[in-house]
Parts: C-alpha cells; sequence; structure tokens
C-alpha cells in the first residue's frame, strides 16, 4: 500500500489534492496558485499560436494556418453569422472565437498528463466569463433601446394581455437577469469538474483493487483504467462542446439584446 500515496502525490492519476489550490508563492497568498498558471498557461498558447499562423500568411495556406482559419471560420459562420446575423454578427466573431478557444483550452487541461485539471473546474473562471457575458448582453441592449426601453423589450411579451403580465414578467426577470449567467457558469463548472472526479474514481479505483488484499480483486484494475481511458476520451468530447454551448448561448443572448422585437 506503499505505493497509493506515492501515486497520489506526483499528480498523476488525478487525485483530491488537485481541488487544493495551494499558492506556489506564499507571500502572495491565494494570487499564484496552479490553477491561475494554468489560465494564463491557456491564454499563452492561444495568443502564440494564432501569432504564430498568422505571421506569414499565404494564399495556399500552412497546416498551421489552416486550422486557425478553420477555427475561426467555424465560430464566425456557424455562431456568430447563424445565431447573430450576418451583419451584426461578424463585429462579435473575434470575440466569440476567443472566448470559444480558451474555454477549449482550459478544458483540455483536465486530461492532459501530470496537469490532470482544468481551471473550468474551479467556479471562479467559469462565474467570471458568465459576468462578462452578461454585462455585455445587457450593456448592448441598454446601447440599442435605452434603458427603460431595454427592460421593456426583454420583460413585457407583446400582444400578450394585461393580467398576464403580473406572471410573466417575474418569470422573464429571472430568465433574464439571473438564470443567464447562472446557467452559464454552474453547466460549464458542473460539467468539468464532474469530469475530473470520473477520472479520479476509475484511476484510483485500478490502483486500489491492484493492492486489495483478495487476489480475485486485481485483474478487475485492468478493468478499471481501462474504462478510465475510454473516459478520457469521452472527456475530450466534453471539453469541446461546453466550449461550443457557452459560446452559442452567449451569442443567443447577444442576439435577443440586439433584436428589433423580442
Amino acid at each position: 500500500m506503499a505505493a497509493e500515496p506515492m501515486i497520489l502525490a506526483s499528480g498523476f492519476p488525478p487525485g483530491v489534492e488537485d481541488f487544493d489550490f495551494q499558492s506556489l508563492v506564499p507571500p502572495l497568498g491565494q494570487a499564484i496558485t496552479k490553477i491561475t498558471l494554468l489560465a494564463w498557461l491557456a491564454a499563452a498558447i492561444i495568443i502564440v499560436f494564432f501569432l504564430v499562423a498568422y505571421r506569414k500568411p499565404k494564399l495556399v495556406p500552412t497546416k498551421t494556418q489552416w486550422l486557425a482559419e478553420s477555427v475561426y471560420g467555424f465560430i464566425r459562420d456557424g455562431v456568430s453569422k447563424e445565431v447573430i446575423g450576418t451583419e451584426k454578427g461578424v463585429r462579435f466573431a473575434p470575440y466569440l472565437a476567443t472566448l470559444f478557444c480558451f474555454i477549449l483550452v482550459m478544458n483540455i487541461f483536465g486530461i492532459v498528463p501530470f496537469l490532470q485539471i482544468s481551471p473550468n473546474s474551479h467556479i471562479a473562471f467559469p462565474a467570471f466569463l458568465a459576468i462578462i457575458t452578461y454585462v455585455m448582453f445587457i450593456y448592448l441592449g441598454v446601447r440599442k433601446h435605452g434603458a427603460w426601453g431595454y427592460i421593456k423589450h426583454s420583460l413585457i411579451l407583446p400582444g400578450v394581455p394585461l393580467p398576464m403580465h403580473f406572471l410573466l414578467v417575474p418569470i422573464e426577470f429571472v430568465s433574464t437577469f439571473l438564470v443567464r449567467p447562472i446557467s452559464l457558469a454552474v453547466r460549464l463548472f458542473a460539467n468539468m469538474f464532474a469530469g475530473h472526479l470520473l477520472l479520479l474514481v476509475f484511476t484510483l479505483g485500478g490502483v486500489a483493487l491492484i493492492n486489495a488484499e483478495t487476489i480475485w480483486f486485481r485483474p478487475l484494475s485492468v478493468v478499471s483504467w481501462a474504462v478510465a481511458i475510454v473516459m478520457t476520451f469521452f472527456e475530450l468530447v466534453v471539453a469541446a462542446l461546453q466550449a461550443y454551448v457557452f459560446v452559442i448561448l452567449t451569442a443567443s443572448y447577444v442576439e435577443s439584446s440586439l433584436a428589433d422585437e423580442h
């Protein structure tokens, strides 16, 4: 059983200590932890990737340029133009593409050996990204319709009998101004947190089984680790899907703020 603490301490496979965000620079408190470093690393990877991809753009793109153009084109055409509109959507494409890449890279960290944790499994990061979206769609709505006009636009449904507004206005208020940011943050956080726990269960379950006193349990460790490998590939799909969901919901909220009619 002496091997188990050693495996836990190494950070591979993932362990519960990954959620204990110890300061890497004690005088600075929680300002610099593994999680914050991973967030900065994600930003650096994205910046370097796009700088390299477009350093010397060619008519016949290189593989790196093609990948960068494909990612941006997918968000621009498949999200910005499709959800917000052809004319209005183009100006939001750079932000939405950046948001997608940032969330995706941070999510993928959850299955990278020796990193094994996504910053989005810490509620602070999804909450901050949700707040940015929240402030943005309210600002855009107020700028287009005016403060009172945006409130009417968001809460009052046209063609609904007046008595029904006593029921519908509170529902619309909660849905638009409370549920949207909370659901954005919690959905991303919960999926990445749960994914980390699943990998933890099966990888450490394999360790427990191979060290079991009953010899018949030991072959089951191979099954446990095989499931962990399958779950790792599943987590990759979830990482991309959650980044896409976050971005497309952001685009839909922007579109609702800029719409001429409810």
